[in-house]
Parts: C-alpha cells; structure tokens; sequence
C-alpha cells in the first residue's frame, strides 16, 4: 500500500473539523469508512497522526507536521489540474517580443 491523494484529503478534513463524524459528511462519505481510511494511513506511514481522547479529536506532532504538508502537496495538485487544463485549452506557450534599437526612436 502507498499514500494515495485521497488519504491525504481525508486527513486533512479530520483534523480541519476535529471531528470524524463532521469530516465524513464533508467529504460525503461513510465515517466508518472515513476512520478505516485514517487507520490504513497510520498504518502505512507507522506513526499515530491524532490523538483520539474520549469525544476530543486531536492531532499528535506527526499529525501537525502531516497536515502541513498535506496541504502543500494538495495546493501543488490542484495547481498541476489547472496547468494541464490551460495546456488543453491552447492557453500555454510563450511570446518573445524583439526590437532592433536603430528603429525604436530614441527619448
């Protein structure tokens, strides 16, 4: 198993609502599917990301430096969409623009 983008935006609408349940109807998911998305995530990476505290959902140092990240790399994503979107629409490339300085009139 590998650190997919999903589990990534997962993590990140967890520890933005501090909560499973709230994260899950944002991402339109099932919270049990959400928690088992998140476990699967710990387990890959080999560390704890929250901290789960009776009714108190926190993050853990990895999980602070994780979300941090996370975020980079998800900006990152939707910048590469946009680029190739732009490229698709023929709205990517360049334009040089030259001039000879004899013909330019002189200030």
């Amino acid at each position: 198993m590998s650190v997919e983008l999903r589990h990534l935006r997962y993590f990140v609408a967890v520890a933005e609502e501090c909560h499973f349940t709230r994260a899950a109807n944002r991402l339109r998911i099932a919270q049990p599917a959400l928690s088992r998305q998140i476990r699967d995530l710990e387990d890959e990476l080999g560390c704890t990301l929250l901290d789960r505290q009776a009714r108190n959902l926190t993050l853990t140092a990895s999980g602070e430096a994780l979300l941090k990240e996370a975020r980079k790399l998800l900006g990152e994503t939707e910048r590469l969409k946009e680029v190739a979107q732009r490229a698709a629409n023929g709205q990517t490339g360049y334009i040089a623009v030259g001039y000879v300085s004899w013909i330019a009139p002189k200030f």
